[in-house]
């Protein structure tokens, strides 16, 4: 299947790196954290453009994965929020990336020929 142009930005999936782990995971817990701390505010345009911005930060570090639009709708469901929904699916996002790449084949090197 080819992708249009404009989405071609979703295949891409950067090698995973400590450094892109940390960051994705800190991005998680802040998004977590800001809504735990704004969640009694009852603020609601703050709340989603929180979850809208982890997304896209969390697209950007790690790449799309599927998983990401299932917690942007439950961060949707005013009691559910409150749980630690982003650090989850980062935390698992990540879990799938390594095991991925673990089971990926080494790709073979070139014959010479002589």
């Amino acid at each position: 299947m080819k992708f249009p142009a404009k989405l071609e930005f979703l295949r891409r999936v950067p090698p995973l790196t400590r450094p892109r782990m940390l960051l994705a995971l800190a991005v998680a817990v802040v998004a977590d954290g800001l809504q735990l701390l704004l969640g009694p505010l009852g603020w609601a345009f703050p709340d989603q453009l929180i979850d809208a911005v982890a997304m896209l930060l969390t697209m950007r570090i790690l790449g799309f994965h599927i998983l990401l639009l299932p917690t942007f709708v439950v961060e949707l469901v005013p009691v559910i929020e409150d749980f630690p929904t982003w650090t989850a699916c980062v935390a698992a996002v990540i879990a799938l990336r390594k095991r991925a790449e673990k089971t990926a084949l080494p790709e073979k090197p070139a014959a010479k020929s002589d």
